[in-house]
């Protein structure tokens, strides 16, 4: 039976690319020179380092511009509050989602069985499975995704026939 999969991740290696390249750019700029400001990745967790308020805006500026020139969307960035770290020095934590959410995934099905395609749709954890008898109908389902649903990019994977 044709099916495919929809999911919902981040290319590491861009994302990885683009965390050194923000910080080469604010290690050589001028405006931050003596200043202590970085972008330190954990797996999927980013940490933004700097002196104020300001600067700290100005290195994510520069990440999510660096992340925009390589490909990585940041619909999957899920910011987190600024915290003081001593003096005047600031980080924010910014957790990069992988996968789809629960809620998410129950409204894509949902979607799917509204459309009243002759498809089902089930969560299969962090993913959603998509079978139907035709390849047409799997590709309309495929269509009434890239439309309806907006909040994280999708990709849709293992297309079998």
């Amino acid at each position: 039976m044709p099916s495919f999969d929809i999911a919902s991740e981040v290319n590491k290696v861009e994302l990885k690319n683009a965390i050194e390249q923000t910080n080469k750019e604010v290690s050589t700029r001028f405006d931050f020179k003596g200043s202590d400001a970085r972008v330190e990745q954990k797996e999927l967790e980013l940490t933004l380092y700097a002196d104020d308020d300001f600067k700290l805006g100005q290195v994510k500026d520069v990440m999510l511009n660096k992340m925009a020139k390589r490909g990585v969307d940041v619909r999957l960035l899920d910011e987190k509050n600024k915290e003081k770290i001593g003096g005047d020095k600031v980080k924010q934590v910014i957790n990069v989602r992988n996968g789809i959410e629960t809620e998410l995934a129950k409204k894509i099905v949902k979607l799917i069985k509204d459309a009243k395609i002759k498809v089902t749709a089930s969560i299969q954890g962090e993913t959603v499975r998509v079978q139907g008898a035709k390849r047409d109908d799997l590709q309309a389902a495929i269509a009434l995704c890239k439309t309806k649903v907006d909040e994280v990019p999708l990709q849709f994977n293992n297309f079998r026939d």
